[in-house]
């Protein structure tokens, strides 16, 4: 995953132009992405397909001829979707371009004008205070225009029609852990996936943030009623406590199996109610979809100091948070794979474990007792109207451990499949 972020950090992204095209080309080298083009002037429910933005280079020379701001070396330094200019102009009037971080005078800052036809710079502090009185060329060689955006999909057929949605944004720049590592984790879950037997169909999605989101729902509003699960991936690498965002709903299968796999990572969590702003959760649970979509990070948006910032960088995103992070979304997905219903097929007093060789038939436990116990649990829920996570969630054990006691019982004639509903 780190290899993948370390290929994708120089891409100058945005939610529309070459950089997102390299940036799916790229994936599409690791996974079996297909791109979609749709035009600009595209009306997805009440926003627009935006025109398409393109940078070559952009820079600012003081009067000795030195570029004293340079594209080429950070492209945080050009205002994402920063209109062509050549002029030259006194400091006053450029610094009514300029921003910067008083706070963190180290720091560039990472700034947009996606809907708003204009320009801008962005600079460390310190480097905006050593700015000299004098005329500037201001150099912006950019191109807005008719065009596309872009956005990637992987299905991934699965027994049933029903979809879990994995969704990622990928139109930052230079920001490693907004958003870089979510569309590694996402990439790397694709591929872990492609490889094994899947209950869910799963569907993949690269765009760029809202407004991709937006066009997808826009055209593929019966798609998305197959949506049964979903998650927003976004800020996976830092290393701060893993975070769910709920869903809509609010008490969903999704909700709930996340709520289970963090209450027994036996490290700190948080979970949160759904907000109408973030990542894209908020276009999937807006109320004309009501998808069953939550939002899975480690520190959300904004509430690390690096966000939005150069030093959102691979200081800040190690291996080890993004290897946690799949890990979790792997015990996720895997409990939605195999929640079931399982009938007791004799209710009637505990049934003898022993003549059917079941004690000491599961491993994975801390001991043969945790089997058995697991097995008891599943014998005494299972009457048809409790779901294997929801006899995890009352025993407070491990989904898996729950689900092997199921497979052991259904080899059996003590329990047979029931239907999920």
């Amino acid at each position: 995953m780190i290899t993948l972020m370390q290929r994708l950090y120089p891409i100058c992204r945005s939610i529309t132009g070459d950089g997102l095209r390299q940036t799916l080309q790229i994936i599409q080298e690791q996974i079996p992405l297909t791109l979609h083009e749709v035009p600009t002037g595209t009306q997805a429910f009440d926003w627009t397909v935006p025109k398409e933005w393109n940078v070559r280079d952009a820079y600012v020379k003081n009067e000795r001829g030195e570029k004293v701001i340079d594209f080429q070396k950070h492209n945080l330094h050009l205002v994402n979707y920063s209109t062509p200019i050549h002029q030259k102009m006194p400091l006053a009037e450029l610094k009514k371009h300029l921003h910067s971080l008083p706070d963190y005078p180290d720091w560039i800052p990472y700034r947009t004008t996606y809907y708003a036809e204009t320009w801008g710079f962005c600079l460390s502090h310190n480097a905006l205070s050593a700015l000299e009185e004098g005329t500037y060329e201001v150099y912006i060689d950019s191109t807005l225009e008719e065009g596309h955006l872009t956005y990637g999909e992987l299905v991934l057929p699965g027994a049933t029609e029903e979809e879990v949605l994995i969704s990622t944004h990928c139109c930052h720049p230079s920001l490693c852990n907004d958003n870089l590592a979510g569309i590694a984790l996402a990439t790397h879950l694709a591929l872990h996936l492609s490889e094994q037997e899947r209950r869910y169909t799963y569907r993949f999605l690269f765009l760029p943030g809202t407004i991709g989101a937006i066009t997808w729902l826009s055209q593929h509003e019966a798609q998305a009623a197959r949506i049964q699960h979903g998650l927003v991936v976004a800020c996976v690498g830092d290393p701060g406590q893993m975070t769910y965002k709920r869903s809509r709903r609010g008490d969903t299968a999704i909700d709930r199996a996340v709520a289970h796999v963090l209450q027994l990572k036996a490290q700190p969590y948080e979970i949160v109610d759904f907000s109408p702003y973030g990542y894209d959760e908020r276009q999937y649970c807006s109320p004309g979809f009501n998808l069953a979509v939550g939002s899975l990070t480690r520190t959300p948006h904004g509430r690390f100091p690096e966000y939005h910032t150069s030093a959102d960088n691979f200081d800040l995103v190690q291996p080890q948070h993004l290897a946690d992070s799949l890990a979790t979304y792997l015990a996720v997905l895997n409990v939605l794979e195999h929640n079931q219903i399982v009938i007791n097929q004799k209710p009637k007093g505990e049934p003898q474990l022993g003549k059917r060789g079941l004690y000491g038939s599961l491993g994975g436990g801390k001991s043969t007792q945790d089997s058995v116990m697991a097995m008891l649990w599943v014998l005494n829920l299972a009457d048809g109207h409790h779901t294997l996570l929801e006899i995890a969630e009352k025993a407070n054990v491990e989904f898996e451990l729950i689900r092997r006691a199921a497979a052991a019982l259904l080899a059996t004639d003590l329990c047979i499949s029931g239907e999920l509903v």
